[in-house]
């Protein structure tokens, strides 16, 4: 692999990182981390990983400083540089969280705004000033929006700030500081991109293909899991209806003609009720087992 075939690729430190790291895994990729060290080491010597802030990966892709990174949409989108990138893929960490990732507009408990259009030439705390101006313009409401260095929902419970534009999963934290969210600003996930350059040179595209393909793979598969299972020949129309699958069970005759052997694949959400209905309707030696991958 030559220098210029190595694909740089930018990963998320913080929030972000051991999701990422463990998705990698499932998908083929083994990264390990140096103590103080930003540039961890990866089983593929056509890929090089450096470990950036979140808010930066998208600047770096559009410059060219990065091949390609994950970064989250949102701040994709606070960083201006969304239309300067290509968008390979949505990455919806469900290990991470069954929740989405929400920007919300948050105001005090006990204040009388109930709408957007409330805090009209009002202060707007956030971190992300930019997509929170572009939020208010859209709606054609002047507010002031400020910076917030940290401690967002304080803001307002100091008085500093009429309201708030802040990330949330429950909206727990919000409600314990004695806000209340009035609308929902954005939904946010991670996000695969590239370099337009990095599109143009066939090693590294091809390299980024099989990424996309193998990390999208894993991301299916923790919805999923496998079933195998001896079901007697009488009653397997019965059990078929109860089998959902991707495109129809695996059916193989066993050496005992009164036996059959189906293999198939459902949702984890289904499997704690579907294996009871299974053995009652006569299936045995049912086993499940975790996937990595489902393409």
């Amino acid at each position: 692999m030559t220098a210029e075939n190595c694909l740089k690729l930018g990963l998320p430190k913080g929030s972000l990182e051991e999701a990422t790291i463990s998705l990698f895994e499932r998908a083929g990729w083994k990264i390990r981390k140096h103590a103080r060290n930003y540039f961890p080491e990866i089983n593929d010597p056509a890929i090089k990983v450096s470990l950036c802030r979140v808010q930066e990966i998208g600047g770096y892709v559009a410059k060219g400083i990065l091949d390609a990174g994950i970064t989250g949409l949102d701040w994709l989108d606070e960083s201006g540089h969304a239309s300067d990138v290509v968008h390979l893929a949505d990455l919806v960490y469900s290990k991470n969280s069954n929740r989405p990732c929400r920007w919300v507009l948050a105001v005090a408990g006990d204040s009388p705004w109930q709408k957007p259009q409330d805090l009209r030439g009002r202060r707007i705390a956030t971190e992300l000033q930019g997509l929170t101006r572009r939020y208010f313009d859209n709606l054609g409401i002047d507010a002031e929006i400020f910076y917030s260095y940290g401690a967002t929902e304080a803001k307002v419970v100091e008085g500093l700030a009429d309201g708030i534009v802040e990330v949330t999963e429950t909206g727990a934290t919000i409600s314990a500081h004695g806000l209340k969210i009035i609308d929902e600003v954005m939904i946010s996930h991670p996000v695969l991109i590239a370099s337009s350059r990095t599109m143009a040179n066939a090693a590294k595209k091809a390299k980024l293909e099989q990424i996309t393909l193998l990390l999208q793979g894993a991301l299916r598969a923790e919805h999923l899991v496998a079933l195998k299972m001896n079901a007697p020949s009488d009653r397997l129309n019965d059990i078929l209806e109860m089998l959902p699958a991707l495109t129809s069970p695996t059916i193989s005759p066993l050496k005992d003609a009164r036996w059959l052997s189906l293999e198939t694949v459902v949702d984890t959400e289904i499997v704690r009720d579907l294996i009871p209905a299974l053995r009652k309707a006569g299936a045995e030696g049912i086993i499940e087992y975790a996937l990595n991958k489902v393409i």
